[in-house]
Parts: C-alpha cells; sequence; structure tokens
C-alpha cells in the first residue's frame, strides 16, 4: 500500500542478507580496517540498497570517566595515555576519578559521573559491590573494566592481557639462560593478574622439572619497596639457614624489579652477573634503567585504547561479540638477565 512508511531495516537482517555476522556489519559501519574489501562492498550495496542510516550515537555530554584506584604510578600512566589519545580520536573529553586504595571506595565516583551526565565509564578498579552495579544500571551508564580484579559478570565487557603465558614466557627465558634455581615476587594476592603471574611462573618450574623451595614465591604489592622488601627478606632466609639464594628473580611488575635492584646492591651483587631479573609492564622507564629491564610487555595502551573505543560502541548502542579480551604479551630480552655465574 503506497504511502505507508518504509520499516526499517535492522542489522541483523542486513548481516543475514550479506552472510556475515553482526559484528562484520558493524565494522563496515564503522569502517573498520580487518575487513575484506569484497565483504565490505557487498555489505555496504545491502545497506545502500535498504537506504539504511546508521542510528545516531546517544551521547549525552561527549564525557567519559576513567576510574583507577591511583593516578601516579607508571602503570597507571600507561594507561591514561591509552584511554586518552582513543577518547581524543573520537571527540570525545576524559575526566580523571582516583578512587585510591584496592577498592572502589565508597562510590562518590558514582554520583559526580551522575552529575556530569558522562556517556560511559572506563573503570580500572578492584571488584565493584552489588550496589555500586546496581547504580550504574539505574544511571543507563555504559561501563568496560580493565584488567579485573575478581571474577565479572557475563556479558560485561573486560579487556586484560595474557598474564599465564607472560609469566610462563618470562621464566622459560631464565631456564633457557640456564637458571635453575629461579624465585617469584608475586603481586597483590587478591589480583586476578598477580595469581595468573603465579600460576604461570609455577606452571613453567614443574614443566621444567625445578623446585619451588619454601618462601620462594612470595605474594607481595606492585611497588618497588615491596620488591626490595620481599627479596632482602629471602635472602636473608637464605643465608640465617645455609641454603643457597637464587640465581635469577622474575617480578610480577617493574616496580618490583626495580626494588629487586636495590635489594641486591645494598648486598653487594651485580645484575645480571650474580643475579639475573626480570619485571612485566615494561613501563618507559625499564629502557633507561642501569642496567635496562628485561621484562614482559603488557600493551597497557592498548588495553585502556581498546576499553575506549569498545565503550563509546556500547555508548552508541552497539553490541559486543566478545566481552572477555586479552591481548597479547611478549617478552623483552635486555641487560638485566644473563647466564648464571658458574659453580
Amino acid at each position: 500500500m503506497t504511502g505507508q512508511p518504509r520499516r526499517k531495516v535492522t542489522i541483523g537482517e542486513i548481516a543475514v542478507e550479506a552472510g556475515v555476522s553482526n559484528a562484520t556489519v558493524s565494522k563496515v559501519l564503522n569502517g573498520r580496517s580487518d575487513v575484506s574489501a569484497a565483504t565490505r562492498e557487498r555489505v555496504q550495496a545491502i545497506m545502500d540498497r535498504h537506504h539504511y542510516q546508521r542510528r545516531r550515537p546517544r551521547r549525552r555530554g561527549g564525557l567519559v570517566d576513567l576510574v583507577m584506584n591511583e593516578l601516579d604510578s607508571l602503570w597507571s600512566i600507561e594507561i591514561i595515555r591509552g584511554a586518552q589519545e582513543a577518547l581524543a580520536e573520537a571527540g570525545v573529553g576524559m575526566v580523571l576519578s582516583a578512587v585510591h586504595g584496592t577498592s572502589a571506595g565508597t562510590g562518590e565516583w558514582l554520583e559526580q559521573i551522575a552529575g556530569r551526565r558522562s556517556d560511559g565509564a572506563i573503570l580500572v578498579v578492584s571488584d565493584l559491590t552489588p550496589r555500586q552495579r546496581a547504580r550504574l544500571a539505574a544511571l543507563k551508564v555504559p561501563f568496560v573494566l580493565v584488567d579485573p580484579v575478581g571474577s565479572v559478570d557475563a556479558g560485561v565487557p573486560t579487556i586484560g592481557a595474557t598474564n599465564w603465558a607472560g609469566a610462563i614466557s618470562a621464566v622459560e627465558h631464565l631456564i633457557g639462560l640456564g637458571h635453575r634455581r629461579i624465585a617469584h615476587l608475586a603481586g597483590p594476592r587478591q589480583l586476578l593478574c598477580s595469581r595468573a603471574r603465579a600460576d604461570g611462573y609455577r606452571a613453567a618450574m614443574e614443566r621444567a622439572e625445578l623446585a619451588v623451595p619454601e618462601g620462594w614465591l612470595r605474594f607481595g604489592e606492585f611497588t618497588d619497596r615491596s620488591g626490595r622488601q620481599e627479596l632482602a627478606a629471602l635472602l636473608d632466609e637464605a643465608a640465617a639457614q645455609g641454603r643457597e639464594a637464587p640465581t635469577a628473580v622474575f617480578a610480577a611488575s617493574d616496580l618490583q624489579a626495580f626494588g629487586a635492584y636495590t635489594a641486591l646492591r645494598e648486598r653487594g651483587l651485580c645484575i645480571p652477573q650474580d643475579v639475573s631479573i626480570v619485571g612485566f609492564d615494561d613501563v618507559p622507564v625499564t629502557r633507561w634503567s642501569n642496567p635496562t629491564l628485561t621484562t614482559v610487555r603488557q600493551p597497557l595502551q592498548d588495553m585502556a585504547a581498546m576499553a575506549a573505543r569498545t565503550l563509546l560502541r556500547l555508548v552508541d548502542g552497539e553490541q559486543v561479540d566478545l566481552p572477555r579480551v586479552e591481548l597479547a604479551t611478549r617478552l623483552v630480552a635486555r641487560e638485566s638477565t644473563a647466564p648464571p655465574a658458574a659453580g
């Protein structure tokens, strides 16, 4: 019947007609490069035939909140850079909030988000309480978690890194150099990333049939102070008991590795001649330290950028097909590792 308004075709219908997934149609709409030219042309032709027009974004204030436990660590700076650059490319502003400590605080940041009418939030905090999750839902504020601490509800987008595989690569690098006495300075026990790195350490040691003496896996904090204290305690215990000390240390963060540098130098030990050190993160200062630090590169800026782009897709009403994404880590060998001294 003439005169009736034409029914708007959906992304799902376009996907079926083109023989592709909804995600592929979304990629074409967003101008993503990871779609073949033939597929892009086919999808675009179908959209043109149906006069498909993308739904207007539901952005309100052109702002996104980045909520973090702290803002002044080397790790945090990399996250901030990645998120800010990705949001700036999209013409979206960013507001930083720090909740301080290991929890998401009292939830004051939630009311600040509500007051600013933020479009969404990138959360780099520990577990959200049920009340905080409910408040976010009531505010209709989409959010993405970066490197979450605990279990995450199904469907909540999270961006992380391959912590377990990264730890294995660190320990296997040391084993490949000939080390057999390898200790691990782990991060906070309650953090998923810490436990994954510790599990990777254990797995690599077990695979090589190497023992982990009592006290050689030590949970602490992602700080240089913790790295110094834990390694000093380990070395002092070994000396007091007349046991051999480790010839290599895998630290769960670069800051812990630098703390280990201090503990070793206070005892007149040289790196890597006496003890080799591997860190985790690859923050910029690792390339300027003396010696430069062998570490596992965690793509922090890429993680934050992906979180920002994922959030903007949610803000625009798109669905995220892969709610849990882990970006690859890789070992970066530098001067702090070498074969163990003879004898």
